[in-house]
């Protein structure tokens, strides 16, 4: 299964379509350039014009749509005949891309009251929880996904470690044949109990987004209403603790003018907890209510403010070491290609997230990957030999060609000391699957990631975006829902936890309070 070169519209200006963030209607942007940033600018014949930072760089949104690929979507999509993107989704015929990680929303109930969330139960006035039966349809919905059946699946929420049956939907999604397991979590179980971990990795859990958003207590005062820092260090360490555990990912929420100045200390915690710690995954803060143009130029945080910040704060990167997702189509396609089986393949739009890979000795010895490893050329190689991979029916020499490629752009001369080639396609190995491979624990670098997503609001919404993503939301009535769509533009959300909830008081009057 090969992936085709994008069809999006490169360069500067051009047209896009979005939403109008006051009546949500469908209306034409123009993203164009001006003092270096790349702004949107719309206009709703009703509500007026509307403007907002898309990028704050316009050398690395052009890098970025370098690397855009389509992919091939599912090929037993939900919804057919589908006319207009996003007010059809299911997944329909229109998607360009299948799904590479699942959202499956356990329970909108807290164990928090966070002033910036969207989705909890006290927030929306209504209890959404689906049972367990109805849990194990969406996660079998997604497996049946073709060509690919989704191959990550999180659980999120509201809380979702809160979830009567939280082991026995980790063990399922184990029994169907997901090969990455993860929790969007606050902490507080972890914390509060050391068995909890215990008892989640048993059931096959691989990886905790950690909800992380600085070092300053004051920040979570702010953000999540409550002091929660020592916590978050208590969940950190009781994962330590056990011998094979959870891989952790850090993941904060950036507004402006609130934590963006703890983007390094962030990320140098991350590194000097490497050892449990695999990952960063920023978010910049997506308005997903009413917000005046004021405090969206006072608060909008963009993927490039995060590069510029990474490397002002740390040190360790230069906005040189950073790609979007879709750079490594061509390791997936070459593996579809060699295997005769389709992969799962991260044909994000080139402008929905950035990243770069750290090798991490100690917080003073840590190097991007691309200061040894031609990027760019690499994967131009890899993706050329992917294509004829396909083409082939004799697939052992394309391993070789693989092989030499790699040689031919790793520079070990410039690599981490002790990091020969053999050791660094394990270390690749250990990022999608076992923090325990043998044969590395003699080699005493650690491979960090550090990224940003950003997901979008109505003020920045771009059809082209929602078309290709590839974070998707499963849902009770059999629906598949890429993210962007579920919490933005036409806010499935809403209607989708509405047809499938109870009014807070009821649930109170039958189940009791706690955590609502």
């Amino acid at each position: 299964m090969i992936t085709r070169d994008s069809a999006l519209p490169k360069g500067l200006p051009k047209r896009t379509e979005s939403i109008c963030p006051e009546c949500r209607k469908i209306i034409s942007a123009t993203l164009f350039e001006s003092n270096g940033k790349v702004l949107m600018e719309k206009t709703c014949p009703d509500h007026g014009k509307f403007s907002d930072i898309y990028w704050s760089d316009v050398d690395l949104f052009l890098k970025a749509e370098r690397f855009a690929y389509d992919g091939v979507g599912v090929t037993n999509p939900l919804i057919t005949g589908a006319k207009v993107c996003p007010n059809e989704c299911g997944l329909c015929d229109l998607h360009l891309s299948h799904t590479s990680l699942a959202n499956v929303d356990l329970t909108n109930r807290c164990n928090l009251k966070c002033p910036i969330c969207f989705a909890n139960a006290n927030a929306a006035g209504y209890v959404y929880e689906p049972s367990y039966d109805e849990i194990v349809k969406m996660l079998e919905n997604l497996r049946n996904e073709r060509p690919v059946p989704c191959p990550a699946v999180q659980f999120s929420g509201g809380e979702p470690t809160i979830y009567p049956r939280f082991f026995d939907v980790i063990k399922k999604a184990k029994e169907l044949g997901f090969a990455q397991i993860q929790i969007a979590t606050n902490g507080i179980k972890i914390a509060q109990d050391e068995d909890f971990i215990i008892k989640a990795s048993e059931a096959g859990l691989n990886t905790i987004y950690l909800q992380f958003d600085g070092l300053r207590e004051e920040i979570y005062l702010t953000t999540r209403g409550k002091s929660l820092l020592e916590m978050k260090k208590k969940a950190i360490e009781n994962v330590r603790k056990q011998k094979r555990h959870p891989s952790i990912v850090l993941v904060p929420t950036i507004v402006k003018g609130v934590n963006d100045d703890q983007v390094g200390p962030i990320v140098r915690y991350a590194v000097e907890n490497s050892d449990v710690i695999r990952g960063v995954n920023f978010q910049p803060v997506a308005f997903t209510g009413r917000i005046s143009k004021e405090e969206i130029v006072k608060q909008r945080y963009t993927l490039t403010d995060l590069v510029h910040d990474v490397e002002k704060q740390t040190g360790f990167a230069t906005k040189d070491d950073w790609y979007p997702v879709p750079t490594v189509v061509p390791i997936s396609t070459l593996v579809s290609a060699l295997v005769s089986q389709p992969k799962v393949t991260f044909t994000s739009h080139p402008h929905c997230g950035l990243a770069t890979y750290m090798f991490v000795q100690d917080v003073d010895h840590v190097i991007p990957l691309t200061r040894f490893v031609d990027v760019e050329p690499l994967f131009a190689e890899l993706y050329e030999l992917s294509k004829k991979a396909e083409m082939s029916r004799v697939k052992f020499p394309s391993k070789v060609k693989a092989l030499n490629i790699l040689k031919k752009y790793i520079h070990k001369e410039k690599a981490p000391e002790g990091l020969d080639l053999i050791k660094f396609l394990r270390m690749m190995e250990t990022m999608f699957g076992d923090t325990t491979k043998e044969g590395l624990a003699e080699f005493s670098w650690r491979m960090l990631f550090i990224g940003g997503m950003h997901f979008q609001d109505a003020y920045n919404y771009d059809i082209e975006r929602v078309k290709r993503c590839v974070i998707h939301y499963a849902v009770p009535d059999g629906r598949i829902i890429p993210f962007c769509a579920y919490n933005g533009g036409p806010t499935y959300r809403e209607e989708i936890e509405r047809k499938f909830s109870i009014p807070i008081e009821e649930w109170r009057k039958a189940k009791g309070s706690e955590y609502t």
